[in-house]
């Protein structure tokens, strides 16, 4: 296992917080500040790091939950998990019932469609970003023709996640990876 650093429980806390008061469209752009975050302390490998983001995605429920909590779970065990989980939902809760509130006031002014336009846009180049931290240390012809196919069955194909990803780890395996060099 690569070397990795043991933050304190309240320096953990403090990245999921300011994670979960400063991300806005859900959890790709979360899940990609968090990546930039956890693994450039070294608090986790990259290869961790995908691996929860895999499992998260298959998970019932709300992905970005379940994402934290394998992180703060890999990184300090169950108060890691519950650290992460409490830290990263609190905040996002209050500026959602808040933000509703104001919207329900706002909805039909223009100024207020214009900033969720842009929000729309903003978050479409977050999620984005997040896609490409995850494919550029495996870039190449395997990367493309997973992530393409990938995109393909779910867009023009309305194929659900759990086959697709199934699909992707039996090619995976069949089809091994050479690592390229991390810089």
């Amino acid at each position: 296992m690569t070397n990795v650093t043991k933050p304190s429980l309240a320096s953990l806390t403090g990245v999921y917080l300011k994670i979960g008061n400063t991300t806005f469209g859900g959890g790709d752009p979360t899940m990609a500040l968090l990546q930039r975050e956890l693994t450039g302390m070294g608090w986790i490998t990259r290869e961790d790091f995908a691996l929860a983001y895999s499992l998260a995605r298959v998970t019932p429920g709300t992905n970005v939950l379940a994402f934290c909590a394998a992180t703060g779970a890999r990184v300090l065990g169950l108060g890691g998990a519950l650290a992460a989980v409490l830290a990263v939902t609190l905040p996002s809760a209050v500026l959602a019932v808040l933000l509703t509130r104001g919207f329900e006031t706002w909805r039909t002014h223009p100024w207020a469609l214009a900033a969720v336009g842009g929000t729309v846009a903003a978050v479409s180049g977050m999620m984005w970003a997040s896609v490409w931290l995850l494919v550029r240390p495996y870039l190449g012809w395997r990367a493309l023709l997973f992530t393409g196919g990938a995109f393909l069955a779910a867009w023009k194909f309305h194929v659900t996640p759990v086959p697709v990803i199934f699909v992707a780890a039996v090619a995976g395996y069949f089809w091994p990876f050479q690592k390229m060099d991390k810089k």
